[in-house]
C-alpha cells in the first residue's frame, strides 16, 4: 500500500517574511482591474506585521490581531480639494493578523490578501460589499 505523504512540500516552508508578503500584495495589486486601480493612483502599498499603537488605540481594537489591513488617503470626493504637504494614499497590509486568518480559514493567501486590498480600496471610496463582490469576482 503506497503511503500518502500528508506534508508534501510544506515541511521546509516558513511563513512568509515582510518583503516577501509585500511582493505577493504588490501582485495581488497588479491583478486588479484596470478600472479599479484608478481609483487608488499613486498608492503606497505597505507591510507591516502589526498596526502601530497609535492606530490600535485610535481604532479602539481589542487586540493587535483585528485588523487586517488600513486604507490611509484622500477619498474620490476629496481629490478636489487642494492640500500642501499631503502624503499619498496608503494602504497598510498587517502580514501576522492576515496570516493568523489565513490559518483558521480555508482560502488561499493570495486571496486574502487581494480581499483585504479591495475592501480596504474600496470602503474608503463609498463601494459597497456588492459591488466589492463583483470586483472580487472578476479577479484570478
Amino acid at each position: 500500500m503506497a503511503r500518502f505523504d500528508q506534508t508534501g512540500d510544506w515541511e521546509d516552508r516558513y511563513a512568509p517574511d515582510l518583503k516577501t508578503f509585500e511582493s505577493l500584495a504588490l501582485s495581488a495589486y497588479a491583478q486588479l482591474p484596470d478600472r479599479f486601480r484608478s481609483l487608488s493612483t499613486d498608492l503606497i502599498i505597505q507591510v507591516e506585521d502589526f498596526p502601530s499603537d497609535e492606530i490600535f488605540e485610535d481604532m479602539g481594537l481589542e487586540t493587535p490581531f483585528d485588523l487586517l489591513g488600513l486604507f490611509e488617503g484622500r477619498g474620490l470626493s476629496e481629490r478636489f480639494t487642494i492640500e500642501t504637504g499631503e502624503m499619498a494614499n496608503c494602504i497598510r497590509l498587517y502580514r501576522r493578523p492576515i496570516l493568523d486568518y489565513w490559518a483558521e480559514n480555508e482560502e488561499t493567501l493570495g486571496d486574502i490578501i487581494t480581499h483585504v486590498l479591495i475592501h480596504e480600496i474600496g470602503h474608503h471610496f463609498g463601494l459597497s460589499d456588492e459591488d466589492m463582490e463583483r470586483i472580487e469576482a472578476t479577479v484570478g
